[in-house]
């Protein structure tokens, strides 16, 4: 097996476990701030409690995907408690439960994005020469340093992805239960009745074909902002 591919992972799952982690509980504190209390459980930036609900889609899927793509790429899933009934009694507050998530992946992929901008700026990191991957945004010759940078990489781009991933509109993403945002009540049911048949796997795929056509252009720009004036 691929030396690097192991010496990175353990970086891989801890910024991706993060990002899950962050997502998750953000979804469960705007929650219950809006009084959906059954997720309480899962707020928080332990990972463990989201772990256990998910460890499929923490823990098995994004390692084998690690290994399966030879490095560079991850994907995986976790999940809050949600009712329905509660959903439909105050749809605002259900909605703004599922911003939250891609708002905490923004703010994340903000976070990283300064660090890595003041690690190049006092000497810590380099740009990268090689050309521009997920895990190169910055880079550095070896030590403490180099993990950081490759951490850092992957924590900016893993969050990008899965905030804008999340905004496409169809179920049963983020986007799809946070358009009643800007409906009426009227607009809102028929806007859920148009998928009141299921079509989670339809959407599923229909929205990775859209994403794989917006979001390499959405990531150049991304790129392009954090190295302006470098």
């Amino acid at each position: 097996m691929d030396a690097h591919l192991l010496a990175t992972l353990p970086l891989w799952v801890a910024a991706f476990l993060l990002s899950l982690t962050c997502h998750e509980a953000a979804h469960a504190l705007v929650g219950r701030i809006g009084g959906y209390s059954t997720a309480a459980a899962q707020v928080t930036l332990d990972p463990m409690p989201h772990i256990r609900r998910e460890p499929f889609g923490t823990i098995v899927v994004p390692i084998l995907s690690f290994f399966l793509q030879g490095g560079g790429w991850m994907i995986g899933w976790a999940s809050a408690p949600y009712d329905p009934t509660w959903a439909n009694r105050y749809p605002k507050r259900a909605a703004l439960m599922a911003a939250a998530g891609p708002a905490a992946n923004f703010a994340l992929t903000l976070l990283a994005g300064v660090a890595i901008r003041v690690g190049i700026a006092a000497g810590y990191f380099d740009l990268p020469s090689g050309g521009i991957s997920l895990d190169t945004l910055a880079v550095a010759p070896e030590g403490v340093a180099r993990g950081l940078a490759l951490f850092l990489s992957v924590l900016f781009s893993i969050n990008l992805i899965l905030g804008c991933f999340n905004l496409i509109p169809l179920p049963p993403l983020d986007g799809y239960a946070m358009v009643p945002l800007v409906l009426n009540d009227r607009l809102r049911d028929k806007w859920f009745g148009l998928f009141s048949g299921g079509g989670m796997l339809l959407g599923l795929i229909v929205a990775f074909v859209v994403f794989g056509r917006v979001m390499p252009p959405v990531f150049h720009t991304a790129i392009g902002l954090l190295y302006t004036g470098i």
